[in-house]
């Protein structure tokens, strides 16, 4: 069985991420490297700081990595794109030109003969009212639709200001907060709860966070939440029997 790759939390496009270029080009020479050795890649939500597809229009930028993720798939390589709470607003253009598979909820799978559930994270046992409305409102299929009728000029240009300073507050108020325990960790919480009337799933694998957490649930169980592509460049990998959470050190995948 060849490798299955995860990874997460790119954020591609970010107008708050000073090195978005070489950022890019380094996912690029990760995905280049695997490649041969993959049989299917997992992106987990939140690869674009923000994606808006219009009937007619998609978002400038980003032809490294589609080109590369349509090489891959090209070769016959899976690849698995999940929503996440940036990248909401996408349509069939990555199925249809980068022959992407989208989920836009959480997934359980069998991958090799262990019970996997994938998904980004957001929306799962988060405590925080005001993201809870906030996720509603993005979901929301109306909202979608007068938020197209703008034109893309104007759409863009909101969406990516506001994912902007959305981060730039974040940064401001310290950042992604560190691990904060097995009690209060809300996708651990989630996963725990989870297993309680599904005791067969072996792996929860999450984004979202941007903390790198390999942490076992039960005996045969374990959550593994991935870090991030803007300074962690953290993923996962699955080669039938073991999963494991890495860096990506240039040349050493």
């Amino acid at each position: 069985m060849k490798n299955i790759y995860f990874l997460s939390d790119a954020h591609l496009g970010s107008l708050a991420v000073p090195h978005a270029r070489q950022q890019e080009r380094r996912l690029v020479r990760f995905l280049d490297e695997v490649k041969d050795k993959a049989s299917a890649i997992y992106l987990l939500g939140d690869i674009f700081d923000f994606w808006f597809e219009y009937k007619h229009t998609v978002p400038k930028g980003h032809t490294r990595l589609l080109g590369k993720i349509s090489e891959l798939t090209d070769l016959g390589v899976e690849v698995h794109f999940f929503i996440g709470n940036h990248d909401i607003w996408c349509k069939d253009y990555f199925e249809k030109e980068c022959g992407m598979t989208i989920h836009r909820k959480p997934l359980t799978l069998e991958l090799g003969d262990q019970l996997f559930l994938l998904g980004h994270g957001d929306g799962l046992g988060d405590p925080s009212k005001t993201f809870r409305l906030l996720r509603a409102f993005f979901h929301n299929r109306f909202c979608q639709f007068c938020f197209g009728a703008l034109h893309p000029r104007w759409g863009m240009a909101f969406g990516l200001n506001w994912a902007k300073r959305s981060r730039q507050k974040h940064e401001r108020q310290g950042g992604d907060p560190p691990y904060m325990g097995e009690a209060k960790e809300y996708l651990v919480c989630y996963a725990r709860s989870y297993l309680d009337t599904h005791p067969d799933v072996n792996y929860f694998v999450f984004g979202h966070r941007h903390i790198q957490l390999d942490l076992r649930l039960a005996p045969s169980s374990r959550i593994i939440i991935l870090g991030d592509w803007i300074c962690k460049f953290t993923y996962g990998v699955f080669d039938g029997e073991h999963f494991f959470l890495e860096n990506y050190v240039e040349g050493e995948s």
